[in-house]
């Protein structure tokens, strides 16, 4: 594996590869080759405008865009495999360096699960952490028919006219500073966007807690990206009481779903900017 593919990783769920330099093809079809399939999968009508997601990439490549994580799932039909949903992150070279970076984040399959979804996110290079903007940011969807290609790559410029108000809120979030009491209360509610109307096995105190020095502090951004780190990567012991009553030790569970992962990074920032807006009221 190259040094620069740091983030290589096989879930029971997903593949998925990042670095911190731009992937090529190579690297991409030996981890998510569902990007290369040459034609829709079977069960797809003729009404389907195929284009394989590797050709939007190669016309992002021309417009200056290229792919730095890319994730892709493991169906349980194995039949699917090869026409999977997957997800790729893509940025331009010179946001390297800088604390953090922009990104276009696309979301497509090949077997009719899911249209071209394009969002605005953003990654913190201190953790390779990556975040997808909330509701109020522009999301792109693309049917499979038309001028796919061209709609996207637009897509992609859309959505990148929201980068600037993505900056400036992260910007303000590092300015807006949080009680203890606060910071738990986000906590609180980020737990409930991930577990539901379940019992958390976690507790606000646990994903409030930093992984790393750089992420002590008491900002609502630094809050934020530690709780969504947190909450999207698992890896913390819990406890959970079974249908008998008893309590069961276990450790949290990362997030693998593609769809899970834009959903809830999505609340989490949303939750954020309710907190932001509620300091500032």
């Amino acid at each position: 594996m190259s040094i620069h593919h740091l983030a290589t990783r096989f879930g029971r769920n997903s593949h998925q590869i990042g670095g911190y330099e731009p992937l090529d093809n190579e690297a991409l079809y030996r981890h998510v080759p569902s990007i290369f399939a040459r034609e829709a999968h079977d069960s797809r009508s003729e009404r389907y405008v195929y284009v394989p997601t590797i050709d939007i990439v190669e016309g992002l490549r021309r417009e200056g865009w290229f792919p730095f994580f890319a994730v892709q799932s493991v169906p349980r039909d194995g039949n699917r495999h090869g026409h999977a949903k997957h997800m790729l992150r893509l940025r331009r070279e010179d946001g390297i360096g800088k604390p953090e970076a922009a990104e276009a984040i696309i979301v497509n399959s090949h077997d009719g699960t899911s249209a071209f979804q394009l969002f605005a996110g953003m990654l913190r290079f201190v953790c390779t952490n990556s975040m997808i903007a909330g509701e109020r940011f522009e999301e792109v969807r693309v049917p499979h028919k038309g001028n796919i290609e061209h709609d996207i790559i637009e897509g992609v410029y859309t959505v990148a006219e929201d980068f600037p108000r993505l900056i400036d809120a992260s910007e303000t979030m590092k300015g807006v500073r949080l009680s203890e009491d606060e910071q738990r209360l986000l906590g609180e509610v980020s737990l409930v966007a991930r577990y539901g109307e379940d019992e958390s096995p976690l507790t606000p105190e646990q994903i409030i807690e930093p992984r790393r020095y750089e992420d002590r502090g008491d900002s609502l951004w630094t809050t934020f990206n530690v709780i969504q780190e947190n909450v999207i990567r698992g890896g913390l012991h819990g406890r959970k009481r079974n249908a008998e009553g008893r309590i069961r030790r276990s450790r949290s569970r990362p997030i693998n779903s593609i769809d899970q992962n834009v959903t809830l990074n999505r609340a989490l920032w949303t939750l954020a900017e309710g907190m932001q807006r509620l300091k500032a009221g």
